[in-house]
């Protein structure tokens, strides 16, 4: 299952890619023959005669008399609301921490969490002649993803290399958040970058909170000594919580093709961004409180990469349509800590400690701009 999702994943990515460039490249075709392209002088207007200038309402002559009268698309239309839906594909958040005792085994458990799921929210943004500022908001349809937990154990001091204990459950992701607030600065003029170009630094930050329910597992005991028989888990077994927060710097770019190609208010959009990143996790045991409560922190910090590339069509003069796909790649290390307040524990250790997560989405999206 896990296979065939990420093949449908890679093929579309790869056919949205395609069929970008391919824009891209007839784009450039179409730019060549409108450059080679030689204007009858019977046809230039002169000075004396503007009165006979056609003013039809195509796109170039609206353009053009917005410029003329001081207008901007950034100050025309200064504002827009976007609507959008999400899947999240291949995607989960995973932590593992290592052994603070002989043989400091790493790691010594590990737990992955799939977030495979639908998410919903928009974004408001406004529009400067120089800059432009946005804030987007979006929460997860509660529901089960359609993959398994997993945990995995190699608790064995002996033979620590081999997993002892391997358990698989259902998750469900609960009511769970995210916000991006961003900034980009307008430079293509600076750079005497064709108009059609519109290349943006970006910083920004972005928050996720995404909160887990594991129930209804089953725990095996796979090592080859062990005749241990599968060992059910109903009911809620693991109650994990995650906050990310990234602070971004990077590059997004606008390709507008409209001049080029026969396919009006097409548009070409991509951003690549690096953020540092701060993470808290905490994980409660419900099956192993013993009537208290055991619980298991991490603190970290680390970096994730960002990419994403889509496609946006103007719909009529205010209303566009979109379809992206973006990636999100973290990678932290910190610090574990296990408490348990039956018997009195309370230990942390930084032996192993990592926290990472691989975010896979398609989303689709509907703009107004007024």
């Amino acid at each position: 299952m896990t296979s065939c999702i990420k093949y449908n994943f890679m093929f579309a990515f790869t056919a949205v890619f395609i069929s970008c460039f391919y824009s891209l490249c007839f784009a450039q075709v179409e730019r060549g023959k409108n450059d080679r392209y030689t204007v009858n002088p019977e046809m230039n207007v002169l000075p004396a005669d503007r009165e006979m200038k056609d003013v039809s309402d195509s796109p170039d002559q609206q353009i053009r008399q917005h410029t003329m009268a001081g207008k901007t698309p950034a100050t025309d239309k200064p504002w827009s609301v976007e609507l959008h839906v999400k899947r999240y594909f291949v995607s989960h958040t995973s932590y593992e921490f290592g052994n603070p005792d002989p043989p400091f085994q790493e790691p010594l458990s590990r737990l992955e969490f799939p977030m495979n799921t639908w998410w919903a929210g928009g974004e408001f943004r406004r529009s400067f002649s120089r800059f432009s500022a946005g804030v987007e908001v979006s929460a997860t349809v509660p529901m089960e993803s359609d993959l398994s937990f997993k945990d995995s154990d190699w608790s064995d001091t002996e033979y620590f290399w081999i997993k002892d204990i391997y358990s698989i459950a259902q998750c469900r992701l609960q009511p769970s958040y995210m916000a991006r607030v961003d900034v980009d600065l307008k430079i293509g003029d600076w750079f005497r970058l064709p108009v059609w170009f519109d290349l943006r630094p970006v910083a920004g930050v972005r928050w996720q909170y995404l909160d887990f329910l594991v129930h209804n597992g089953v725990q095996m005991y796979p090592a080859p000594w062990s005749n241990t028989p599968p060992e059910p888990l109903p009911g809620n077994n693991i109650h994990f919580k995650q906050t990310y927060w990234h602070y971004f710097l990077g590059i997004k770019a606008v390709y507008d093709m409209e001049k080029h190609i026969r396919f009006p208010r097409l548009k070409v959009i991509g951003q690549l961004d690096w953020a540092y990143v701060d993470g808290n996790n905490s994980d409660e045991h419900l099956l192993r409180g013993d009537g208290g409560s055991r619980m298991t922190y991490e603190k970290t910090r680390g970096g994730a990469w960002h990419a994403s590339l889509g496609l946006k069509v103007g719909l009529t003069e205010n209303v566009s349509a979109g379809f992206e796909m973006d990636y999100i790649r973290i990678r932290s290390t910190g610090s574990h800590q296990w408490q348990h307040d039956v018997y009195g524990i309370d230990q942390s250790w930084d032996n192993g400690v990592k926290v990472w997560s691989d975010q896979a989405g398609m989303m689709i999206n509907v703009e107004y701009r007024f």
